[in-house]
This record gives structure tokens, sequence and C-alpha cells, in this order.
């Protein structure tokens, strides 16, 4: 279920149509995942898992609770979508990553959520490009704890 984004009156247009983006977008996100039998949330760990991954590392990137990542790794694993292994370096740290079974799922989420390809197709190269370089400009740096 899609959260949906609300701002406070008197916020300018450009700030309403950008969450009114961000709704669509999850609400695009959440349709795509339930039409491949997952939640939002095994779709945005399964995509993540291109490559083997450590539990922790999830947790970070994702920004929630380790025990969160344990819960949704535990269901994918259930379907046959993801495996957990010892990482070579450190037994105690769990690896995880994509079965076959995994790679063809988030393939089929990939094909089921065209939000992005058809927003970007209704533009031109042109605004396309200077979209481009206005999310650039409008997103906060890379570790930028106010991001």
């Amino acid at each position: 279920m899609a959260v949906t984004h609300r701002v406070a009156t008197g916020t300018s247009e450009a700030e309403e149509l950008l969450l009114d983006l961000v709704n669509a977008y999850e609400q695009a996100f959440d349709r795509a995942a339930e039409s491949v039998g997952l939640s939002a949330a095994q779709a945005c760990v399964l995509g993540r898992l291109s490559r083997s991954r450590s539990m922790g590392g999830l947790a970070v990137e994702l920004e929630c609770d380790a025990s969160n990542i344990t819960q949704i790794v535990r269901r994918l694993d259930g379907a046959g979508l993801t495996y957990r292994e010892a990482a070579a370096e450190d037994k105690r740290v769990r690896m995880v990553a994509r079965t076959p079974k995994g790679d063809a799922l988030d393939r089929d989420f990939g094909h089921a959520f065209t939000f992005a390809r058809e927003a970007l197709a209704r533009l031109t190269d042109e605004e396309q490009d200077l979209l481009t370089a206005l999310l650039r400009k409008a997103l906060p740096p890379a570790g930028d704890p106010g991001a």
C-alpha cells in the first residue's frame, strides 16, 4: 500500500507536482510488485541483489532496521528467490544473493514497472536532458545527512 504524501498549504506548485510524481511512482511500483507476487519491500530488496550483499549492508543502504531486512529476506528465501550464506572473509556476516528464480522474477518486475520509462517517453530528448540536469541539481549530495 503506497503512502500518499501531502504538502502543507502555501507550498509551491513545483513542490506539489514533485509530490504528485513521487506518489504516482510509488503507486506504480506497488502495482508492479503485486503483479509479480511481491510486496513493494520485497521487490525493493530483490532489486538490490544484482550481486551478493551483506544483510547489514542492505539495512544501512535502505535506512531500515536490520530486523526488517531479515524478515523480508526470510520471505524471499522461502519463495526460493534468494539464499543466504556466510561471508568468505568473516563467517559471522550473512550474505544474501538472488537465485536464478529470483533473477527471473526481478526481470519480470523490471518489465512490469514501466512508470519512469513511460514518463520520460513523453518528453523530447532536450526536455529529458534539462530534467536530468535539474534533478542532479535538486538532489542532495551523496552522504548528506539531510537527504
